[in-house]
């Protein structure tokens, strides 16, 4: 049974029971900090578990896409050298939101694996915790599996509750017992079945995991029974897989074996075997579908994980004698295996070949060079018998490079050798670049909130009335702030806008009988739940306080114009670029709206006037806009444009602004006219394949034109001429300028021949040979290598330092004559000089320059000249 046949049979018999198949989430989790790529199955459902968010169905299943290769959940470097761990995998569930429990769970899983997918009974073996009687009275007596093939777990990480068969999510929170489904491979395969001492082995593998979230955690560690208890349950397609196809290491099962094929034809490997193979089947799969989703190299974050793989993946090939892009060829064939689940891989292969292909391309135009130094070092390492590599060599491969330290220390470690990474981190703190923006992770994100959602009435009125229903100050629930405070609130009736989509939060201010707040950003603490961040200016703010809430008029509307128009330019761009352009991510403010969006080269100036014209056309048409909640399907079917990778609920809000209509909870113009006028301030690239434009409209648009007439008007003034003439008056002095850079060449020239016959008296005897160091006013290095020359010819025997002093540098040339380079060579010696000077330099024999930065100090190193000659001839 093929990989493929197995997922679509696991949903089909949920579907059969009663539950709705949901879509996979986009690996990027949205609106959730704390997860850097999705990582499970359920984290598409944790607001439903914890009860922020409501669904028309109480029972799902999903196949859902994860990776596992940045952060706490980090399987990258065991990937092609084990045989289970994968950076991208597939994750079977089935969940229950308040509706069966243990009883259906467990009936469920052990009817589709010994009846659907026909698994022998006695290979079977169970695990449940320890205290959980019911599950096990479940197993043994309604199920009949034996009691020795049914095995109890207790806390055996330390803590009460610390178990492989206690899940939580948290410190706090919801949590429960879980029972492990596990298969027996057989006794040709080491190891003992779980709880022994031998549970380590292969021959016991975990291929199922039945959590029931049945309590609730407080701070004191008190378990109370949840009034709904849900089930969460995840089994590795690929485990599942390799035990249905009768092979051991998933890197056996058909999708993989299809993919090692293809890293094999692309990179001409001749053994099946090798684990570089392996890695490249695994890390096409991350790779394809992190992009896929939205995610584009670079140097922090996520980007920075994907980056990461990617050139894993290309060392990998290179080890395997690959020395050109080979890796982006191998989408089509990971595209022909899982396009058909995951509809967005196929329509996004081209994109997604064009990325990976501009990152093997930068890659490895420096990995030669950079493995050239880490080959010689390591092998200089294992004849000196050391173990621990130069942190100051691996920084600069960093550096220098673009080796990350880990793949530094992956290609070290695969030699037995360590990295000196404080020495590395030594070297990172003395380098002197610009910091990195740190992770916008508010404080919200950090609050606790238990009581209820905020009720949002943003998009029909500016000023709501309200009571306070929560205060935070440093983080920590307050009753009441005072005036100079910080600090955050959270009011029942909301007009503020929390930040979401790429639109700022709103501004404004709560006014109660007891004082003023104002705030500064609205930011979401949890799904429905708003704080509004701000400070006190006078008197206080308390929970339970009637208060006004009024939003900034001018700032909402102002950011109101950049998001309408976002939309507009975005249909906009995908109809003068193509249709491959798609939006990476946006930020809109009062002042200006900021679009990255995916295409692959710098747009020309005709371009960025003709999406300006279909705008402000737009504009002008003054069409009102129109915003609609409806059904998700009912929204894809009326054309809405959705941003692949966005997480979107059953219901969505879809606004069509002009003739653009997408998918978007923003705040909008009334009217296409609002917007004013639409003007591009900038396009740039911002990242591999993408493309950033900033924006203005309204007043600020205005101002930026005006601003722009104002310096052609200066610039009309100084040339004195019209402004429709200044093209025309500036190439005219461009002509003269370089006519009197021609000129100054030519004058620099004659200077220079009049000098050397006026130096070549001054060159002294050493030994037969002339010396002459003198310093040349005005010369530049031109100068100086004209003069030189001259002086050769002229001299016919010589050695010969020129130097010149400009705005504190000082610049030397050094030149010995055919005869005398065997004794004399002008590299050492304008070296020696230079030296002096606070410089260095080199050169060949007959010809050096060089460069210092001590003018001070060039009479007397000028002087030294005659000796250090004279000890050489």
């Amino acid at each position: 049974m093929k990989s493929a046949e197995i997922r679509q049979k696991f949903l089909d018999f949920f579907a059969s029971k009663g539950h709705q198949i949901v879509a996979s989430s986009s690996l990027v989790p949205h609106e959730d900090p704390t997860l850097l790529f999705t990582n499970a199955g359920m984290n598409q459902f944790k607001d439903v578990f914890l009860g922020f968010d409501k669904r028309p169905y109480s029972r799902a299943t999903t196949s859902q896409k994860c990776v596992r290769a940045g952060g706490k959940h980090n399987d990258l470097e065991n990937v092609g050298y084990t045989a289970r761990h994968h950076t991208f995998f597939e994750m079977l569930g089935n969940f229950s939101f308040g509706d069966y429990f243990k009883q259906d769970a467990i009936r469920y899983a052990w009817e589709l694996l010994t009846e659907v997918f026909k698994l022998p009974q006695d290979r079977l073996w169970v695990t449940v915790y320890a205290e959980d009687d019911e599950a096990y009275d479940i197993w043994t007596q309604a199920i009949g599996v034996p009691a020795q093939r049914v095995i109890r777990i207790g806390d055996n990480k330390g803590a009460r509750y610390a178990s492989d068969n206690f899940w939580m999510m948290g410190d706090t929170g919801p949590c429960g017992p879980c029972t492990e489904i596990f298969y027996d491979h057989g006794e040709h395969i080491w190891g003992g079945p779980p709880g022994s001492p031998d549970e380590d082995g292969d021959r016991y593998i975990e291929i199922w995991n039945n959590v029931f979230m049945q309590f609730n955690r407080d701070e004191a560690g008190v378990m109370h029974p949840l009034p709904k208890p849900s089930v969460d349950t995840g089994m590795g397609l690929e485990r599942i897989s390799a035990v249905l196809q009768g092979v051991h290491a998933n890197y056996e099962i058909d999708l993989f074996r299809t993919l090692i094929t293809a890293a094999a034809r692309e990179t001409a490997g001749a053994d099946m075997d090798s684990p570089s193979l392996k890695v490249l089947a695994d890390h096409i799969r991350a790779c394809s579908f992190l992009i896929a989703d939205g995610v584009i190299p670079g140097n922090e974050g996520r980007g920075y994980v994907l980056r990461r793989i990617i050139r894993r993946a290309i060392r990998h090939g290179y080890k395997l004698g690959a020395r050109a892009a080979f890796f982006h060829r191998m989408v089509p064939d990971l595209v022909a295996e899982m396009g058909g689940a995951y509809p967005e891989l196929a329509s996004g292969k081209t994109r997604v070949m064009e990325v990976l292909k501009q990152e093997e391309d930068r890659f490895f135009a420096t990995i030669e060079h950079g493995m050239a130094i880490l080959e010689a070092d390591l092998a200089a390492m294992a004849g000196a018998g050391v173990t621990r590599f130069n942190g100051e060599t691996a920084f600069k491969l960093h550096d220098t490079f673009g080796f990350p330290l880990d793949l530094t220390a992956d290609i070290c470690r695969e030699r037995g050798v360590t990295v000196d990474s404080a020495a590395f981190d030594a070297a990172m703190a003395r380098q002197k670049e610009q910091a990195r923006a740190a992770g916008k992770f508010k404080m919200a994100a950090n609050l606790e909130y238990d009581g209820p959602a905020s009720s949002f009435h943003g998009y029909d009125a500016l000023d709501t009335a309200g009571i306070v229903l929560a205060l935070y100050k440093d983080g920590t629930p307050v009753q009441e702030l005072h005036e100079g405070d910080l600090g955050v609130a959270v009011i029942d009736n909301t007009p503020f806008y929390a930040e979401s989509g790429g639109q700022v939060g709103d501004r404004g201010e709560l006014k109660g009988s007891g004082g003023i707040f104002a705030v500064e950003d609205t930011q979401k603490i949890q799904a429905s739940v708003f704080g509004l961040h701000g400070i006190v200016k006078t008197g206080r703010l308390a929970v339970g306080q009637p208060v006004a809430a009024r939003v900034d008029v001018a700032a909402r509307a102002a950011t109101a114009r950049n998001h309408s128009v976002t939309h507009l330019m975005h249909k906009a761009l995908r109809e003068v670029l193509g249709h491959h352009v798609q939006q990476k991510g946006s930020q809109v403010d009062p002042d200006k709206t900021r679009f990255d969006f995916a295409h692959g080269a710098p747009m020309s100036a005709e371009e960025i006037r003709e999406v300006e014209e279909i705008v402000n056309r737009e504009i002008l048409a003054n069409a009102a806009t129109d915003s609609r909640v409806m059904a998700l399907d009912e929204a894809q079917k009326s054309g809405a444009m959705m941003l692949f990778g966005e997480k979107y609920g059953d219901e969505v809000r879809v606004v069509a602004i002009g003739s653009s209509k997408e998918l978007c909870g923003g705040t909008h113009v009334g009217r296409t006219g609002d917007i004013g006028l639409f003007k591009i301030l900038s396009e740039a690239g911002v990242a591999a394949g993408v493309r950033r434009v900033e924006a203005v409209t309204g007043s600020n648009a205005l101002r930026y034109v005006q601003e722009q007439e104002r310096r052609i008007q200066g610039v009309s003034a100084l040339l004195k001429s019209q402004p429709d003439e200044i093209a025309e008056r500036v190439v005219g002095i461009l002509d003269s300028v370089r006519a009197l850079e021609k000129e100054l060449a030519r004058l620099k020239s004659r200077l220079a021949a009049a000098q050397g016959d006026d130096l070549a008296g001054q060159a002294v005897d050493v030994k037969g040979a002339r010396v002459l160091a003198v310093t040349l006013e005005g010369a530049d290095v031109t100068a100086l290598r004209e003069t030189m020359d001259k002086l050769k010819d002229k001299l016919k025997s010589a050695v010969i330092v020129l130097s010149a002093v400009s705005e504190g540098k000082v610049t030397l040339i050094a030149g010995v004559t055919a005869d005398l380079t065997a004794k004399v060579k002008a590299g050492e010696l304008v070296n020696m000089v230079a030296q002096q000077v606070g410089g260095k330099g080199g050169g060949r024999p007959d010809m050096a320059q060089a460069g210092g930065t001590d003018p001070a100090a060039l009479p007397a190193a000028l002087v030294s000249v005659r000796a250090w000659v004279g000890e050489r001839l």
